[in-house]
This record gives C-alpha cells, sequence and structure tokens, in this order.
C-alpha cells in the first residue's frame, strides 16, 4: 500500500514539473524581441560583418567598394564608377551614427573619399545615389564643408543630363557602346529608379540656393508622375521620349517580367522617390502620389505573407519564384518616412515596415557571422535577366535596411 502511494506521489511530481517545462518553454516561445533589442542585435552584428569585410579590402589600391557575391560564390568589388558605389559607404555612416564610434567614422571617411572623382561624371544619372548615399549621409553626421562642396559638384554634373523639351533627367544613354541599352531602339529613356537621384538636386539647392537644381528635380518628377504609373499607382519600368517632340515613344521594362508587369524594386523606389520629392516640395501632389503607391504595395494580394516580395509581382512561377530583400528594405525605409505625413494611416505603415523589419532580421534573411562575404542580408535580386545578381546579397540591400532601422529608432 505505501509503495503504491509512494508511485502516485511520483507521479504528480513528475507531471507538475513537466507542465512548468512546458509553460517555461511556452513562453520563450512567445516572448518577442523588442525594438531595442532587435536593432541592437543587428547593429552589433553588422559592425562584426562589416570589419571582417573591411579588413579584407582596406588595402587595395585601388579602394574599391563591395557590391555583392558572383556567381561563383566569390566578393564581387566595383569601382568609384559603377552606380552603387556609394551604399557601402553609406552604411557605415549609418553604424557611426549609431555608436559614435571613431573607427566606424575612419572607416565610412576612407570608403567616402574613394568616391572623389564622382562628382565629374556625366554619363550618368546615377550620381545622386552614388554621392548623396556616401557624401550625403557623410555631411548629415558630420556638416563638413568638403562634403557639400562635392555633393553641389556632383549636382551640377547630373543637370547636364536634364532635357528641357521633355522635362526629364535623361537615365540610359543610347550610344553604340551601350551594350543591351543600345539594341534596345530607345531615344531618351527614363526609368522610375531616377526619381532616387533627385534628393542631391534638392539638397544641392538647399546649400546654394540656386533654383535651378529645385526646378529641374520638380519638373522631372512631374513627368515621371504623368507618365510612368498606371491608374492603380502601379509603375512601369522604362518611359522612352521622342528627343524632339517630347512624346512618349513606349513603356517598357528592363529588369522586370514584362512591360505591363511591377516591378517589385521598381515600385519601391517609386514610393521612396516620390516621399523625399514630397518632402522637399511640400507639394501634396507629390504626396498623393506616395500615398497611392502606398497603398497599392500594402493591399497587393501579391505580395507574400512574410512581406519580403517576389522580384516581380508578376513573376511567372510564383511562389517559385526568387524574393527581393532589397525591395522590401526600400519599401519599409519609405513607409517610415512617408507614415509622419499620413496620421490616418501612420500606424498601419509603421506596423507594415516593423514586420518587413522583423522579417529581415530573422535566419531566413539575416545572414550569420563570416558568412554571406560579409555582406548582411541574403536573397536579393539586382537585374534577373543578366544571370549575375540572383538570390544574392546586394550592397543597397544592406544600406536601406540599416538606413530603415535607423529610422525606426526614432519612431514611437
Amino acid at each position: 500500500m505505501n509503495k503504491c502511494k509512494w508511485v502516485l506521489i511520483i507521479a504528480i511530481v513528475f507531471s507538475l514539473t513537466s507542465c512548468k517545462d512546458v509553460n517555461k518553454k511556452d513562453a520563450i516561445a512567445t516572448t518577442v524581441e523588442t525594438k531595442e533589442e532587435l536593432i541592437s542585435r543587428v547593429f552589433a552584428f553588422s559592425e562584426k560583418q562589416y570589419d571582417s569585410l573591411i579588413h579584407r579590402i582596406e588595402n587595395n589600391k585601388p579602394l574599391l567598394q563591395p557590391r555583392g557575391v558572383t556567381e561563383e560564390g566569390e566578393l564581387r568589388l566595383k569601382p568609384f564608377q559603377d552606380w552603387t558605389s556609394g551604399f557601402f559607404p553609406g552604411s557605415l555612416w549609418y553604424i557611426y551614427a549609431y555608436n559614435h564610434s571613431n573607427k566606424w567614422k575612419d572607416y565610412a571617411e576612407q570608403f567616402t573619399l574613394a568616391l572623389d572623382s564622382v562628382k565629374y561624371i556625366t554619363n550618368s544619372h546615377d550620381v545622386g545615389f552614388m554621392l548623396d548615399c556616401s557624401y550625403g549621409n557623410g555631411y548629415v553626421v558630420t556638416k563638413e564643408k568638403r562634403f557639400e562642396d562635392v555633393l553641389v559638384k556632383g549636382a551640377r554634373s547630373l543637370i547636364t543630363r536634364y532635357r528641357p523639351e521633355i522635362g526629364v533627367i535623361q537615365s540610359w544613354d543610347t550610344t553604340p557602346d551601350m551594350g543591351w541599352i543600345s539594341e534596345r531602339g530607345w531615344d531618351v529613356p527614363v526609368i522610375v529608379d531616377n526619381m532616387m537621384n533627385l534628393e542631391l538636386l534638392y539638397k544641392a539647392f538647399e546649400f546654394t540656393k540656386d533654383s535651378t537644381f529645385y526646378n529641374v528635380a520638380t519638373k522631372h518628377a512631374l513627368t515621371t508622375l504623368k507618365n510612368h504609373f498606371r491608374d492603380d499607382y502601379s509603375s512601369f519600368h522604362v518611359v522612352d521620349y521622342d528627343s524632339k517632340t517630347g512624346e512618349v515613344r513606349s513603356k517598357q521594362t528592363a529588369q522586370g517580367y514584362s512591360d505591363p508587369s511591377s516591378w517589385a524594386r521598381g515600385q519601391a523606389w517609386g514610393l521612396y522617390g516620390f516621399t523625399q520629392t514630397y518632402e522637399n516640395t511640400k507639394d501634396t501632389i507629390f504626396l498623393n502620389q506616395a500615398k497611392g503607391i502606398a497603398n497599392y504595395i500594402m493591399e497587393s494580394k501579391k505580395v507574400p505573407e512574410d512581406l519580403i516580395p517576389y522580384w516581380d509581382y508578376d513573376a511567372p512561377k510564383i511562389p517559385n519564384e526568387p524574393k527581393d530583400a532589397s525591395a522590401a528594405a526600400i519599401t519599409a525605409s519609405a513607409l517610415l518616412s512617408l507614415q509622419q505625413y499620413v496620421p490616418e494611416k501612420s500606424v498601419a505603415m509603421k506596423s507594415y515596415a516593423e514586420k518587413i523589419l522583423r522579417r529581415l532580421s530573422t535566419d531566413d534573411y539575416l545572414a550569420s557571422y563570416g558568412k554571406n562575404q560579409g555582406f548582411l542580408l541574403m536573397h536579393s535580386v539586382g537585374n534577373i535577366h543578366t544571370g549575375e545578381e540572383n538570390d544574392k546579397p546586394l550592397n543597397y540591400a544592406d544600406y536601406y535596411y540599416l538606413e530603415a532601422l535607423t529610422k525606426w529608432k526614432k519612431v514611437d
């Protein structure tokens, strides 16, 4: 009898202990990392990951910028002329702005100053990307006059591409040496990405009070608003104009799936670009455009549940298509800027951006230390048609990810 009692007591104790263990596991499983914890974790990881990457390349002469990873898995480095050259220095400035360490300021300056010659480039519309992300972010945190001078000179180079008869900054040259671009038969092609280069012109206007910069940027935005977007606020990638009449010749794609499809990063560029334009002009026509693009993205049933879009909303083999973490990061950053001007949608926009950032900060997208050739995010798509940057890390995915985290830190 006593033996049976002891067996029963032991069984009860074991059962209660097991329940406690289960409850403890459930509590752990349901614990959500706070915003502050997540941001701290990611920036600490970024410091370790980028420190290792920089030590591998900082003695290169000339100093090249890490762009991504080759198909063979090797680190892909690019000279100052590459359109992505400003993103890595920009990421270093965000790390410095977060930790205020002179080590990271030195790194950021080193990679930024390697881009000084970009200010003379007149054959690329991406001078804005190249300089505003590097020198522009450097100026924000240091207020150094030397950074301002480079930004103004670069803006003067950029507006040489302005075509007043059309009201646009020409994106690509179409001379015979331009490879696949030359073969498309375009006259004055303008891509939606070009909205992102206008911020450099608005900065130059702020520095110089020369209204030419402001007027060129604003006219380009108005022309893009008129011709690049469909009634549902989805975007064409390329609009080609007649150089003599200014009329639209065609509306096509270069990096999307098809001419009528919605290229995911193009949607993000449009959202971000029109938000910036509103911030600089306070013209509600640009705010309404940004709101329309935001609604298109946030309400789209083509965006998967984790909010990381496929490279094109209309790609034919979804769900067996690559995701684009870069498009998601750009979208998150843009929404965190836009939400402050749209009080009726502020909560929804912040929530959408937070879901993206939390998802990107999981093991599914954030690399492990020492992996991914030193980049932070995995699973981005550059130009899928070239076969070179499909499901790979990209420096601009990292840049907009760190930028979005920086913005998120400051919002309630």
